[in-house]
């Protein structure tokens, strides 16, 4: 292997795109082939993004000697047959969110360490350097968190839309969207403690019975809690987190995608990075702490990968496993309340 990690995608739609140029930019990585049901669909999507080789089965590109990692982006039903196959074939395995079950992705995590490659959810925003930076700088900033906010709504009202289809996408906005809720419950606030509580309520669409809102609070053995709502029914985006330390409060207003660059928003004059608020602070007396990227966070997932494959595996894809399982935990534990 070089030191370019090879890609192939499985799927043609819009956050397959997204990915695929993200691959493009990266310094370690290279778009190399792409599987639709339709060759003209494949051929036509790769030519955007230089000499990429179509496939029309995904079980084509994955046994293609010319590829090493697979970024799998198809409607969740799917994935985990995908997945498995791509582990058993010895390719490295990322995979956008959500899952169809914590079963599931455990079928998926489990071919991956049994065949010695790296798995990954395809999480965009975990990659931007600012959440690390709040990592490294909350117990002294604003103490033991004790409770998250979070409410990320994204306007979707298409009802051909594959969102509005249970069949493919089973969990609706509760995976779709409810997954960065509970990602980030698992990153600040519940990495190694036991969930004791859960309540949720959820809207479904009247004619395709599909979550297109829902909200709830888990409630965890230390007596944290995180509160949290998504949809799609809401007029305007809304990525809100807050972490309510015992000494403070950080905040973030784009914890999902950043308006600076992301693959939604390109704003040069804003600042990535988040609140910070102490005491009695007034509006006027709340710091933003900037964390500068010069990369969206979807170029540095694709390079962290890539990164990882190169230095090994064995540890990091166990790592990346257990967050992906705690998380999708959380999100089946909310679903059996529904």
């Amino acid at each position: 292997m070089t030191d370019t990690l090879r890609f192939g995608i499985v799927g043609t739609g819009l956050i397959a795109r997204v990915i695929a140029q993200g691959l493009v930019d990266a310094k370690n990585c290279a778009l190399v082939g792409v599987a639709s049901r339709s060759i003209s669909r494949a051929q036509e999507f790769g030519q955007q993004f230089g000499e990429v080789k179509g496939f029309d089965s995904w079980q084509d590109l994955i046994a293609w000697s010319g590829v090493d990692a697979i970024y799998i982006a198809t409607p969740t039903a799917l994935k985990e047959e995908i997945a498995v196959v791509a582990a058993q074939q010895k390719k490295h395995v990322l995979v956008d969110k959500p899952f169809a079950t914590l079963e599931s992705l455990q079928k998926i995590t489990v071919a991956c360490r049994e065949n010695q490659v790296l798995f990954m959810d395809a999480t965009h925003f975990v990659h931007h350097p600012r959440i690390a930076t709040i990592k490294q700088t909350m117990e002294e900033s604003i103490g033991k968190v004790q409770a998250i906010r979070s409410a990320f709504y994204f306007p979707v009202s298409d009802r051909s839309n594959i969102r509005f289809n249970p069949e493919l996408e089973p969990t609706g906005a509760l995976g779709d969207l409810g997954w960065y809720n509970m990602r980030a419950t698992v990153e600040f606030l519940a990495p190694n403690i036991n969930l004791s509580q859960t309540s949720v309520k959820v809207k479904r669409d009247t004619k395709t019975g599909a979550i297109v809102r829902c909200c709830g609070m888990l409630v965890f053995d230390d007596d944290s809690t995180s509160t949290w709502d998504a949809g799609y029914t809401s007029g305007a985006i809304t990525m809100d987190l807050a972490l309510i330390g015992t000494k403070g409060i950080i905040t973030l207003d784009d914890f999902v995608l950043d308006w600076v660059n992301s693959f939604a928003f390109e704003n040069p004059n804003l600042k990535a990075g988040f609140y910070l608020k102490n005491g009695m602070d007034t509006r006027g007396d709340v710091k933003f702490i900037e964390v500068k990227s010069e990369q969206s966070s979807q170029v540095k997932m694709v390079e962290n990968f890539a990164d990882v494959v190169f230095n090994g595996v064995t540890n990091s894809t166990t790592n990346y496993c257990q967050v992906s399982e705690k998380t999708q935990a959380l999100l089946d534990a909310i679903s059996g309340c529904i």
